[in-house]
């Protein structure tokens, strides 16, 4: 189980059953940059101010920071290993394959639950907007999932399957999509810097940690989130013309712009509103998510940005804006989807490299005749997402995909150190800077987000992992291609189906 795939094969694989390359740096970025800015900021920007109020300017520093050398890691990885599969690609090749599918298993989480979690996001977004707009209530139980309230979300699933058919009909076809929705949403907050940021007022900032650094490290625990989105870009690599080049482009280029556009929007909508946690009866703090914040927001109307499900269209009608504000609605309506499509692109490109490696079913593996994209595991990725979009709130889908993340950050952070010791003289396109400073402060960065989340969400990635464990041991090692030695060899026809399993 600590059987390594060598990078020659990962490559040669790649080579015999690859994916079209049609992605050249400017693709990559604008992937990059639909799949960063997104639910983060558009929504999770009210579950931040929660935990930190304004403090939240220095929890997307703090998130920023740790994507940024993870990124640098990411850089070097993607560019010598130019194929599909991004963290779980990369630890099969240096840490082994049961510490690449304990990655590929977390993954699921972050790419999966966090496409599911941009749903929700956006169908708080285009159901403020339609009732803004048109004067009419929308029923909760039609809108929201139970543990908000209703019974089921159906504008998220409705989203999540619109996305799914998207990426069914082709790569090229989803980026162009994306550059066009990246171009409205770059817009949009650019439109809500200029109306908000010369009307701030300072005394909002004031207490700017109301709940100490705590608060601040929850809060950048979960706007971690908002950054997530920029090592999807790895998962293209096989889909990338000279990726030797353009992958690293792509990858710190969308991170950097992404940082800027945070810190003007938050800085917009705390000095123009504030950003103060609520606090219940008794002068607790009340948890987002919790049916108390709920009920408070109840009571208080949409007082607050912390209660709002589309913050910056609140903010902008609260300031004077109110026909801009439902045109961030808009604007959030129509490139919220980008999102949800780099999540389950990343998503079904790890399990087309799993099961290419046989640690999933040879049919997940499948292109399409006319599409050329692996069209089964899109429809199954598509069917899990509408779910996870329909039954559960935002905030707890996107720190749960925060576990799984930052679990596969740490990985590839490693495996940069380790392979730099293991074949040093192999050719690297692009070299992480100062790699055992910055690696090491990449995996420490991890740990610490990963233990300033919320209980429930560390709960459930352990439940997670110890699934895959049983998963791994019961399926997937006894059919592995590199265990059966059929990758040293080199002789694997992957259209072929693979020879039978001992024993069976």
């Amino acid at each position: 189980m600590w059987r390594v795939k060598p990078l020659d094969a990962i490559l040669a694989t790649a080579e015999k059953k690859s994916l079209h390359r049609s992605l050249g740096a400017f693709q990559l970025t604008m992937l990059g940059i639909g799949a960063v800015i997104g639910t983060g900021i558009f929504v999770l920007t009210a579950e931040a101010a929660q935990k930190a109020g304004p403090g939240m300017m220095l929890s997307f520093v703090i998130a920023g920071v740790v994507c940024a050398v993870a990124a640098l890691c990411y850089a070097e990885m993607a560019s010598m290993v130019p194929v599909s599969g991004s963290a779980y690609t990369y630890s099969y090749a240096v840490m082994g394959e049961l510490v690449a599918w304990m990655v590929g298993w977390a993954l699921i989480l972050e790419y999966a639950v966090a496409a599911g979690a941009v749903s929700v996001g956006w169908s708080g977004y285009v159901v403020g907007l339609i009732e803004a707009s048109f004067g009419i209530d929308i029923p909760a139980q039609l809108t929201l999932g139970p543990f908000d309230g209703g019974l089921i979300n159906l504008p998220a699933m409705g989203i999540a399957g619109l996305v799914t058919w998207l990426l069914v009909i082709g790569t090229k076809e989803s980026a162009t999509v994306n550059a066009i929705l990246v171009a409205i949403k770059v817009a949009a907050l650019t439109l809500f810097i200029v109306l908000a940021v010369p009307v701030m007022k300072m005394e909002q900032f004031t207490p700017f940690a109301p709940l100490g650094f705590a608060g601040i490290s929850a809060a950048a625990a979960s706007i971690f989130f908002a950054y997530v989105g920029f090592d999807a870009v790895s998962t293209a690599a096989e889909e990338t013309k000279n990726p030797q080049r353009n992958m690293p482009i792509g990858l710190i280029g969308s991170l950097g712009i992404c940082t800027i556009f945070y810190l003007l929007v938050a800085a917009g909508v705390i000095g123009t509103v504030g950003a103060q946690p609520l606090m219940g009866a008794n002068g607790a703090h009340l948890e987002p998510g919790s049916r108390e914040l709920a009920a408070a927001c109840s009571a208080i109307g949409d007082g607050a940005v912390v209660c709002s499900k589309e913050a910056l269209a609140w903010t902008l009608r609260s300031i004077g804006w109110p026909q801009i504000g439902n045109l961030i609605g808009l604007a959030a309506g129509l490139a919220l989807p980008s999102v949800i499509l780099m999540m389950m692109f990343g998503q079904t490109r790890i399990f087309f490299v799993m099961s290419r490696d046989g640690l999933l079913p040879a049919a997940f593996s499948k292109i399409h005749p006319k599409f050329n994209t692996p069209h089964v595991i899109t429809i199954i990725t598509g069917v899990a997402v509408a779910l996870f979009a329909a039954f559960f709130p935002v905030g707890q889908l996107a720190n749960i995909s925060n576990s799984g993340t930052l679990f596969a950050f740490a990985a590839v952070s490693i495996a940069v150190m380790v392979i730099r010791k293991t074949d040093p003289t192999r050719h690297r396109p692009f070299k992480t800077p100062l790699i055992y400073l910055t690696a090491p402060i990449a995996v420490a960065g991890c740990v610490y987000l990963f233990f300033s989340l919320d209980p429930k969400s560390k709960l459930l990635f352990l439940i997670w992992a110890a699934i895959g464990l049983l998963v791994y041991f019961g399926y997937s090692r006894s059919r592995s291609h590199v265990g059966r030695g059929l990758v040293e060899t080199h002789e694997l026809d992957p259209d072929a189906p693979p020879p039978p399993v001992p024993g069976e």
